[in-house]
């Protein structure tokens, strides 16, 4: 029988690279866009690719989603809540607006995507994988919306976990290090707008080291992971009968799980210490 899944963000970077391999295995995909070239674009890749317009921050595009899926198939074999934007600033300035948008993409658009589509996941071995992060150890200064949001995003899908009647139900927390994708300058470009109108205050205050984590974000789109390798542990998931409930991927996931695990004062100065020598 075929095997549907629901990628969620699935434009760019990660999700489409997802998307692609698992059309490639035999998969059929619903894929989450929010443009028609995006749409094109995906379904050129693979006759199995699906293109769904999808803002999971929208409830009344999540309704649409559902109604046109549910009219395909009754059963979805997986969900992988990929979706997501991350934002930053010093916590001191940080615009509460910022700090909403950060969740409801995050965090609030994959609990809403697990609520409407779980009634489409019967069977006994259905899974949702979150595209989590190594952020969500909480350990990264002047990132901690998006930190929070992760943390919060695995938080709330293992209580969904403890407390689902689907017994046979996955939940998977996949937490890449850096991925090299276009959320980077993504992010960039909405904190700088988000701070246009800080006040000299705050431009004076954090000048160099929201310069220093700028550059470093623009950078981080050609260094790191490559989405293929996430792609290809998604597929290892979904294909494995007994998936881990975690996974780190890269050397700086494992390290920021180290660093979460050490005594918060020790764990603070050692961050606090390799900021101040990186912005040096």
């Amino acid at each position: 029988m075929d095997k549907y899944i629901i990628i969620t963000g699935a434009s760019s970077g990660l999700g489409k690279e997802t998307a692609k391999k698992l059309a490639q295995e035999g998969y059929k995909i619903f894929a989450g866009v929010r443009k028609q070239q995006d749409k094109e674009s995906l379904e050129s890749i693979h006759p199995n690719i699906t293109g769904i317009f999808l803002d999971v921050t929208n409830e009344e595009s999540v309704q649409k989603a559902f109604d046109i899926i549910s009219q395909q198939t009754k059963e979805i074999f997986a969900l992988i809540n990929n979706a997501g934007i991350a934002l930053g600033g010093p916590v001191e300035y940080l615009p509460i607006e910022m700090l909403k948008k950060q969740f409801d993409v995050n965090v609030f658009g994959a609990i809403l995507m697990a609520q409407k589509f779980l009634p489409l996941m019967n069977s006994k071995d259905n899974r949702i994988l979150n595209i989590s992060s190594m952020a969500s150890y909480g350990v990264f200064p002047f990132v901690s919306p998006y930190c929070a949001s992760k943390r919060a995003l695995d938080m709330f899908f293992n209580s969904l976990l403890i407390e689902c009647k689907h017994k046979n139900l996955k939940i998977i927390s996949i937490k890449p290090g850096v991925v090299s994708t276009p959320i980077w300058n993504k992010s960039v470009d909405a904190c700088e707008e988000a701070f246009e109108n800080v006040s000299q205050e705050c431009r004076e205050k954090y000048e160099k080291e929201l310069l220093f984590l700028a550059q470093n974000a623009r950078k981080n789109t050609q260094k790191g992971l490559k989405s293929e390798d996430i792609a290809n542990l998604v597929s290892k998931i979904l294909s494995s009968k007994n998936p881990k409930l975690s996974y780190n991927v890269g050397k700086d996931s494992y390290t920021a799980r180290f660093l979460s695990l050490l005594p918060q004062r020790l764990c603070n100065m050692l961050v606090k210490t390799g900021l101040k020598c990186r912005i040096k």
